[in-house]
């Protein structure tokens, strides 16, 4: 069995197992037999029966209109269904099928076509209607052969052609779904010429013809739509009987509203020939108004016009088409023939309730055309009827206050401010006639900003008071407070509504009213309070409207703005202020607005718009005001790290050059130091470590920047490097960090450590909490030996070297004596013995305590039965009095019989025999 026999196996057990009503295959059995069914032919399936394959797409079709099969299809699947049965049907020979079976055949194929254009796929319809006519012609054939008389031909030609009419129809129906203008003309005109042998078709046919019309006009398809239009006022003049004069005329009206549309200067007459025609079919409201717009489209004379509109008149027209027609008029520049026509309207409607709305409509129109005197006068007669007791109705009403502050606006937006007050004052006069809902709050308010601008302050004010007594938390009110507030120079007033404007703005959106107000964002009112305050000099005030915008606005580039302006007019005042809590408070203001810009730099650079030179440019701006506000800052180091540290983080959205990197490490060097300041006052461990940590966090940052500044050029001179490995030795020190070790082994090997370094080392080694006596030592030791280098020799530093290394390797506790490396020590005292033999300038104080410190030294050892030692230091104390200066004769007497006491006491080996100890007061530890 090869592929074809197959696929037809297939696709038959899916129509066996459709037929049955398999609730698992229905719809996913349609559409694979609405895929396949393409590939069956007729010899594929050679050894099915016609009588088989009819019955086949009898059931298929069958299942279309069944209602108790087990599955739910939708209408494309209906007409996918018979889609595959009409093309089953077609595989039987025409030639001997029976004339119910054809019938058959050209029923589904019509009916399959017009599925296909109602669910809206045309384009596969063609083929089926196409199908239909070949079959109607096999039928038309057969009928022939059977009649015995003419008249018997006659009916069955009459019976065959409302079949075809039908399939032309819908073919022209397809055409003009797919755009396909000419074929659908072409199928209307084949249905036109049969009406003379089927008139009950012309009905359906202009309808068709018609609906056709409508929608090319949709589409804009002029054209086509005046053709179709066309054939269908034609049509229906075919019957007059079958067409109502309302129809014929709504075609002509169509007809010639497309005309108008199309192209009124070539067409004008076309289109007036067809509104003329259709109001003698039916006249009518709508075709009277349409023949005035076609009217108005040509070069009619005035007394044309006025004539078209006493035949408007006659026909008793409602107001409102009767007033828009005046608007027509007026919008076509023809003000006289529309001001007598409006005349008329009014004198008509004198009595009606609809009178007032006549009246409100002459006044919008008088305003319109500048006839401003015209309108005051028909407004103060609606006042005086208002007040006798011919009352407007609330719409009404509320149409005439929109027309008086529309005027208002006006007046305002072109600087007429009393106009506008005259025309609110219009508005208030109606409301106290009337009492109906009006925003009285914005009426003073707008009226008040109008005495603004005039500078009439005393009438502002009593209007803004009107405005607060209606509405006192309106925003637009305190807007107004603040204004008049700034032109008196009440600057506590100022302040007082600017706070009151901040709170509200916070609290509610802000409604879209007030002329005078951007309607942008609530932010805008505080951009116009900044504006104003600083028109009129209130740079205090305008600082705080200025605070405020920049905590409030989501608009970066408005924040950014915001501040420059504030920092322009807030730095040469906060320079000036001497030292006290208000410029404290000044500076954590201002401090605050730097965090603001950075915030909003920041979402700048994060939304792609790094490389843009005027955001460069902004950042730049503000590192350098932070930087100089750090400056002023001294007195205060806390406040002062925090605008170090945003200068540097304002620093980073800049190009890293040399100039910034210097800054950088400028900046962090500086917050570094304050961090161990205040680790060192810190209360608590917990604090002292926290400064710590953020100390040490900052030394990683600076020594990355100092990295790379030095790849820019010859920073030898530079102490950076020191400080940062002075500070991250501090820190580790204070906070026991287990590093400490790897990190001064890498210091030791360094090559040149100066001996001010060493010995600030060795003075951290010991500064509490830390305790690190060796490591003190040892960079005391390495300070000395580079002392001794030194030509000519710094006797003052190398005098407090010296003391300060005895005194960390002597322990005052004569219990821990035995322990101390004595023989280095001794070697300390002999250094400073020779340097005074060779040098002069030796403190004489530090003589002294070196003296003691040797006699001391002596007495202990002879306590501890150390004799020897004893001695030794005892000489060694004598030979530090020839270096006293003025004190040489004091001490040296003393020095002596102390000496000689000890020396006897030696001789003796006698422990009580002596106890005396030398005492230098004066002596101390450094």
């Amino acid at each position: 069995m090869d592929n074809r026999d197959m696929r037809y196996m297939d696709f038959s057990e899916l129509v066996i197992n459709l037929l049955k009503g398999s609730t698992s295959i229905g719809p996913e059995a349609i559409e694979r037999l609405f895929s396949d069914v393409g590939n069956i032919n007729r010899q594929s399936i050679a050894e099915i029966q016609d009588n088989q394959i009819e019955e086949m797409t009898i059931n298929l079709w069958n299942l279309t209109v069944m209602r108790s099969i087990n599955f739910m299809i939708n209408e494309e699947q209906k007409v996918k269904l018979r889609h595959i049965a009409s093309k089953l049907a077609s595989m039987c020979d025409l030639s001997v099928a029976s004339e119910e079976t054809l019938r058959r055949q050209i029923f589904m194929n019509i009916k399959t076509g017009r599925g296909w254009i109602d669910i809206g796929k045309a384009v596969r319809s063609d083929e089926f209607f196409e199908a239909a006519i070949v079959g109607l012609e096999h039928l038309y054939v057969r009928l022939v052969e059977r009649s015995y008389t003419e008249a018997h031909v006659i009916i069955q030609k009459v019976a065959v052609e409302k079949d075809l009419f039908k399939v032309y129809s819908h073919q022209a129906e397809s055409a003009v779904a797919q755009g396909n203008f000419q074929r659908a003309s072409t199928c209307v005109l084949r249905c036109k010429d049969m009406l003379d042998r089927l008139p009950k078709m012309a009905g359906y046919l202009q309808i068709l013809c018609y609906n056709f019309g409508v929608e090319m006009y949709k589409h804009h398809q002029f054209q086509e739509s005046s053709f179709w239009l066309s054939q269908s006022f034609d049509i229906g003049k075919m019957d007059r009987n079958c067409t109502e004069p309302e129809m014929m005329a709504k075609i002509l009206r169509l007809l010639a509203t497309t005309y108008l549309e199309w192209d009124y200067r070539e067409y004008y007459d076309k289109a007036l020939s067809a509104i003329i025609l259709a109001n003698k079919e039916h006249l009518s409201t709508t075709g009277l108004y349409l023949k005035l717009k076609i009217l108005l489209k040509g070069e009619t004379a005035n007394e044309e016009l006025l004539e078209a509109l006493k035949e408007m008149q006659s026909f008793d027209m409602s107001l409102d088409l009767s007033l828009n027609a005046v608007k027509l008029l007026m919008d076509h520049d023809r003000d006289s023939v529309g001001f007598r026509f409006l005349e008329v309207i009014c004198e008509q409607f004198n009595s009606s309730e609809n009178f007032g709305k006549a009246q409100l409509f002459y006044i919008d129109i008088l305003l319109q055309r500048k006839e401003e005197q015209r309108a005051k006068e028909k407004i103060e007669e609606i006042i005086i009827g208002q007040q006798a007791g011919k009352q407007l109705t609330t719409e009404l009403i509320c149409f005439l206050q929109g027309v008086l502050w529309k005027k208002a606006a006006r007046s305002f937006e072109v600087q007429d401010y009393e106009d506008a007050i005259h025309w609110y004052n219009y508005s208030l006069k109606v409301y106290e006639s009337d009492k109906t809902d009006l925003d009285l709050s914005k009426l003073y308010r707008n009226v008040a900003s109008c005495y603004l601008h005039l500078k009439q302050l005393d009438k502002a004010r009593e209007a803004v008071t009107q405005a607060e007594q209606e509405d006192p938390e309106n925003i637009f009110t305190q807007l107004c407070v603040f204004k008049i507030a700034i032109l008196e120079g009440d600057s506590n007033r100022a302040f007082q509504a600017i706070s009151t404007l901040e709170t509200l703005l916070t609290e509610e959106e802000i409604p879209d009213n007030d002329m005078f107000a951007n309607r942008d964002s609530s932010t805008s009112l505080l951009t116009l309070a900044a504006q104003f305050a600083l028109e009129h000099e209130q740079q205090t005030v305008a600082i705080k409207a200025l605070e405020y915008l920049a905590q409030h606005s989501e608009d970066p580039e408005q924040v950014i703005a915001s501040l420059k302006c504030l920092f322009r007019i807030a730095l040469p005042k906060v320079s000036q202020l001497q030292e006290s809590e208000t410029k404290k408070k000044e500076m954590d203001r201002l401090l605050a607005c730097l965090n603001r810009a950075l915030l909003k730099l920041t979402q700048y650079f994060q939304e792609g718009m790094s490389t843009l030179d005027s955001r460069i440019n902004e950042a730049h701006w503000f590192r350098k005001i932070a930087w100089n506000l750090a400056v002023q800052s001294d007195n205060d180091p806390v406040t002062m790290r925090e605008f170090f540290m945003l200068s540097y983080k304002l620093s980073l959205f800049c190009p890293p050059d040399q100039v910034i990197l210097i800054a950088q490490k400028t900046c962090l060097l500086m917050a570094i130091a304050v961090d161990l300041q205040q680790g060192r006052k810190a209360s608590t461990p917990f604090q002292q470590t926290m400064f710590l940590n953020h100390a040490l966090e900052l030394v990683c940052a600076c020594k990355d920047i100092w990295n790379l500044l030095k790849q820019t050029g010859d920073f030898s001179s530079d102490p950076c490097e020191t400080l940062l490995l002075l500070y991250e030795f501090e820190v580790k020190a204070k906070i026991n960090d287990p590093s400490l070790d790897s990190f001064m082994e890498s210091v030791w090997e360094l090559p040149h450590l100066e001996t001010k370094t060493l010995e600030v080392i060795a003075s951290l080694a010991m500064e509490k909490p830390a305790y690190y006596p060796s490591i003190a030592i040892k960079a005391l030791k390495k300070a000395l030996i580079l002392h001794k280098r030194q030509e000519p020799i710094d006797v003052l530093k190398y005098s407090t070297c010296v003391h300060n290394l005895i005194s960390l390797s002597m322990p005052e506790r004569p219990s821990r004596v035995e322990l101390c490396p004595l023989e280095d020590i001794w070697g300390y005292f002999e250094d400073a013995l020779r340097l005074m033999n060779h040098t002069e300038g030796y403190p004489e104080m530090e003589v002294l305590w070196l003296m003691t410190k040797s006699w001391n030294t002596a007495i202990l050892m002879f306590s501890k039965k150390k004799y020897v030692n004893s001695e030794k230091w005892c000489t060694l104390a004598m030979r530090f009095v020839c270096h006293l200066g003025s004190l040489k004769e004091t001490y040296e007497v003393q020095m002596n019989i102390l000496s000689s006491e000890l020396m006897q006491a030696l001789s003796e080996k006698r422990d009580t025999a002596f106890t005396g100890e030398c005492h230098c007061s004066t002596a101390h530890e450094r």
